[in-house]
């Protein structure tokens, strides 16, 4: 008889003495459910929420009733707190996700529940990926939180704060959860190769085979013990007890980059990018890019940030970046990836190496502050339109100024409404193409001064 990851009680048998992992029947199911806690104490990092007398201690030994938010990057633990929480406490645990489970589903389990308490049976509900309701589904969990029908432990990858109702959040306590670091990834690959529930003390895990494992695991307890589980089946088939570098790398094809295109994640990638590139380092700038590219970010949301960047960080210091981004932008329309990755790369070298102003964005926004504020004045007369035969009765065009007539192709007379006259929007930097048009901008500024 073995527990399984919600504490009940189902037979596994027991692998005979030499047999091979894959003939063993337990092996059915993932070493990383087998190898999941059953108390507290199993549980590995998270130390700062484990501390005795903490909510989340409290929680489990039955002595607190709050509700919780776990927040965290995926495989940190956040399903197996829900789970040990309930075991320990003897709840009734019930599971549901977010994205496949609707409002009709949440009523079933919440009325299930009502007729639990009255039995005397408290139940610990488990909402998974809770960032994936909406607001009327969120509003069905209220009631039953506010009056302690349920015990909710939700999890989500994003900030609860962007994400969940306000009345909810402040009824429920949120805890942040940490990537698991090295130490604690060891400690569970340790305790999967020795525990009888794992792989029982069969194979040798050579210390290269170990550091690749924990590298491309990037904190996630799930991927490392997925990686040893098929590392060991690689040395089944090879007839060997060892599992070296050779066999991890013929059983992992590649790192699974940590990185959720819906969630934070996605939003501190997509600002890692950006901030790269404004800061002129291309090869972090390249490297953001290749995690996004790996996680299967839309091609086109990268192309539509570098077209953005190439006029806000850039502008007129490098003018051809923006035609550059542009084409990105079109050749992912047009021939997909995974060649356009070479598009994109292009881009972003493009960027991340010119010379950057942030003028033309400052002068667009002062501009359109001043219109915002009411300082928007009449249109000189001189400037309003005059191809319409009363158009002189009114004054319109009269007086103006055809520039092509004039030195330099400038021609001095008020612009702006009286409001703004001598108002300056844009201030360029000395930074690439910039500094020339500095120099001319003077000159121009000059030819259209009141006295010239």
């Amino acid at each position: 008889m073995s527990e399984d990851l919600f504490g009940n009680i189902s037979p596994v048998a027991e692998p005979t003495s030499g047999g091979s992992l894959a003939d063993a029947d337990h092996a059915n199911l993932p070493l990383a459910v087998r190898m999941r806690p059953r108390s507290i104490d199993e549980i590995v990092g998270q130390q700062h929420l484990l501390a005795a007398g903490s909510p989340l201690r409290r929680l489990a030994e039955g002595t607190g009733a709050m509700s919780v938010f776990l927040w965290g990057p995926p495989g940190v633990g956040k399903t197996t707190i829900a789970a040990v929480v309930s075991h320990q406490t003897g709840r009734r645990f019930v599971e549901i996700s977010a994205v496949t489970s609707g409002v009709k589903e949440v009523r079933a389990h919440l009325e299930a529940a009502k007729r639990e308490l009255a039995r005397g049976v408290s139940t610990v509900l488990f909402v998974d990926e809770v960032h994936r309701f909406n607001k009327a589904q969120q509003d069905v969990l209220l009631p039953a939180v506010e009056n302690r029908l349920v015990t909710l432990i939700a999890a989500t990858t994003e900030n609860p704060s962007f994400s969940v109702i306000s009345p909810l959040l402040s009824r429920s306590l949120v805890l942040t959860l940490r990537p698991l670091t090295d130490d604690d990834l060891n400690t569970l690959v340790d305790r999967a190769l020795a525990d009888p529930r794992g792989l029982r003390e069969r194979y040798q895990l050579d210390t290269p085979a170990r550091q690749a494992m924990l590298s491309m695991a990037g904190g996630d307890a799930r991927r490392v013990l997925t990686y040893l589980e098929e590392a060991a089946r690689s040395a089944d088939a090879k007839g060997t007890t060892v599992i070296d570098l050779e066999t991890v790398e013929q059983s992992v094809d590649r790192a699974a980059v940590r990185y959720d295109a819906d969630g934070d994640q996605h939003y501190d990638v997509t600002s890692a990018f950006i901030k790269s590139v404004r800061g002129s380092d291309v090869d972090a700038a390249l490297h953001w890019l290749a995690r996004m590219i790996e996680a299967g970010e839309d091609p086109r949301f990268i192309a539509r940030r570098l077209v953005i960047l190439a006029s806000e960080d850039i502008g007129m210091a490098a003018p051809a970046v923006l035609q550059t981004c542009v084409a990105a932008a079109q050749a992912v329309q047009l021939i997909g990836m995974p060649e356009a990755r070479l598009n994109l790369a292009q881009a972003t070298i493009a960027a991340a190496t010119a010379p950057k102003s942030n003028a033309v964005i400052k002068a667009i926004d002062a501009a359109i502050a001043d219109v915002r504020a009411g300082r928007i004045g009449d249109v000189p007369p001189h400037l309003r339109d005059a191809h319409y035969s009363s158009a002189g009765e009114y004054g319109h065009g009269v007086g103006y100024r055809y520039a092509h007539d004039y030195p330099h192709g400038v021609a001095a007379q008020q612009y702006l409404p009286d409001e703004l006259v001598g108002t300056r929007y844009y201030e360029p930097t000395q930074h690439g193409n910039e500094a020339q048009i500095a120099e001319r901008l003077v000159l121009i500024r000059g030819l259209l001064a009141p006295e010239a």
